[in-house]
């Protein structure tokens, strides 16, 4: 059973006719979703081999590479040779949304500043088709090892893996990036299952308030990191708006005059703006362009928010 307090709260962030099927999403298992590595295969090739392994993948009609499969169909998927050998990723629609809307270039330099366990730095190095430089950083050792495995299998080149602190890193390489990525360390909250009751077992309002310290040291870093006129995505797994938009509030009020909030268009229809008001607090108008996702037996929950640096 989900915490009450959890409940409580997700009552109020989420519109009160999408709530009963928001939390339904929390107690049944969803479709797998992967997208193929362009750096070993092509889709006829892997969508070839997965079918000869008795897997039926369907594309997923908005995000080119990506597929999806029953849930029953996860372990197979999990043990075939594509997966091993780095040829496709598992990874929820919600997350490859990130990489989508950073739209990094071949021959840029891209930041990753919480990268593990890898699969949107994978997808990053993709779409540049190996041609640039990305600086992926880490500071958990196991999970950074997870990182660089990641990495090896899936063949990419231009990877550059850092184990240290993300919040130093805006002070040690200032404006050196064109583009950055900060999926920020979270409460988790859209994680949350209660097929898993280990998902929320540490849920808290005061996890919520140690994330948000975290997040707004790390955003603050990566925008100092990032060249003027690019681009930084920040996103979270959180429902939380106090680790969504108050956290890019929190950056807005520290540099009022060189930061923009793009606009998101994504062909999708479980989605909410960003609020600009939260218990008691108001929020930039334009934090209204943030977007948050709606669970469902696909997607998991998340936050975007798309910044420029003027």
């Amino acid at each position: 059973m989900l915490p009450t307090k959890f409940t409580e709260r997700l009552k109020k962030i989420v519109p009160a006719e999408e709530y009963e099927q928001v939390l339904e999403t929390f107690h049944q298992p969803k479709e797998t979703t992967f997208r193929l590595n362009p750096l070993k295969t092509d889709e006829e090739r892997l969508l070839k081999e997965l079918c000869e392994a008795g897997l039926h993948p369907e594309p997923v009609d908005w995000m080119p590479g990506a597929f999806h499969i029953p849930s029953d169909e996860r372990r197979a998927l999990t043990e075939s040779d594509a997966f091993y050998e780095g040829r496709l990723y598992i990874q929820n629609l919600s997350s490859m949304l990130a990489p989508l809307l950073l739209d990094p270039r071949p021959g840029e330099r891209i930041l990753d500043l919480a990268a593990a366990p890898g699969g949107k730095t994978l997808m990053i190095a993709g779409m540049m088709e190996d041609r640039g430089w990305i600086s992926a950083v880490e500071p958990v050792k196991e999970r950074f090892h997870r990182l660089r495995r990641n990495q090896e299998r899936a063949g990419t080149t231009i990877v550059h893996t850092y184990n240290r602190d993300g919040r130093g890193v805006g002070r040690a390489v200032p404006e050196s990036f064109d583009r950055v990525l900060l999926d920020a360390p979270c409460s988790s909250e859209a994680k949350f299952s209660t097929l898993k009751p280990q998902s929320y077992a540490y849920w808290s309002a005061r996890k919520i308030r140690e994330s948000q310290k975290l997040q707004k040291r790390l955003i603050l870093s990566a925008f100092d990191a990032l060249k003027p006129e690019g681009t930084l995505l920040y996103s979270t797994c959180s429902f939380a708006p106090e680790e969504n938009e108050a956290v890019v509030d929190f950056l807005l009020d520290k540099h009022p005059d060189r930061v923009e909030i793009l606009p998101i268009e994504v062909p999708l229809k479980n989605l909410q703006k960003g609020f600009t008001y939260w218990e008691k607090k108001t929020f930039d108008s334009a934090l209204s362009k943030t977007l948050r996702i709606l669970p469902d037996n696909k997607m998991d929950g998340f936050f975007l928010a798309k910044l420029q640096k003027l």
